[in-house]
């Protein structure tokens, strides 16, 4: 048996994932059926992971206006950095993997035990909010992260880059036509290949992303607008 791998990285919307709001593709009879893994509060996340490193930085500055008092505002009103991405895994697609079947809790399976094994694979990646939505077409996996870079010496000791956070974990560029995010998503389907192997499942390839966008992929784009309205 073979069935497609997607995995994508971009801006994720907590109220969408936790389903604070329902959009149209989401049958709401099934909402009880998604699986949480993790639900954290981000300030808490950013106390925890960056705390410490922005009482030190602001001890070092002899002006206030140079002074960070917050630091999930600095991020979230600056240009350089996010203050969380999102990484979207599914296995298949709506013709061959729909939800309610027994492909379907395969899926559901593999996608858990890759979620296991993600948390301990990615030191610098800190994971605070997680969920596998049952209630769309297909089972897919939200995973909503902080990337943290420590040991730096601009700016915060210990702060939000997700390059410098995936060169840590050995993700670094080499040509221009990488970059450590591509390099580590790449990895990544790899080791949900592996995990899809070994309940018989083999990864199958095709063309190009944009000529096989996923279902998911596509109602993502489409409904981008209205959850950046939504949560707003």
């Amino acid at each position: 048996m073979k069935k497609t791998i997607s995995i994508r990285i971009g801006k994720g919307s907590i109220s969408h994932n936790n389903r604070k709001f329902v959009a149209k593709n989401v049958d709401e009879k099934r909402v009880k059926d998604n699986m949480v893994l993790c639900c954290d509060n981000l300030k808490d996340v950013y106390d925890d992971l960056f705390g410490a490193a922005l009482a030190e930085y602001n001890a070092k500055q002899k002006r206030k206006d140079r002074r960070i008092e917050n630091y999930l505002d600095h991020i979230t009103n600056g240009k350089q950095e996010k203050p969380f991405y999102e990484l979207v895994f599914q296995i298949g697609n709506k013709d061959d993997t729909p939800c309610g079947t027994p492909d379907a809790e395969i899926a559901t399976d593999i996608l858990r035990e890759y979620y296991d094994d993600f948390l301990k694979r990615n030191p610098h990646i800190r994971v605070f909010n997680a969920v596998i939505h049952l209630d769309e077409a297909t089972p897919h996996l939200h995973v909503d992260f902080v990337p943290f870079a420590t040991g730096q010496s601009r700016g915060l000791s210990t702060r939000n880059s997700l390059n410098k956070a995936l060169e840590q974990q050995g993700f670094s560029a080499k040509t221009n036509l990488e970059t450590p995010a591509k390099l580590w998503t790449d990895s990544e389907k790899q080791q949900l290949a592996g995990v899809m192997i070994k309940r018989g499942i083999e990864r199958e390839q095709l063309g190009t992303h944009d000529e096989h966008l996923s279902v998911l992929d596509f109602k993502k784009q489409k409904r981008a607008k209205e959850v950046e309205q939504l949560d707003s």
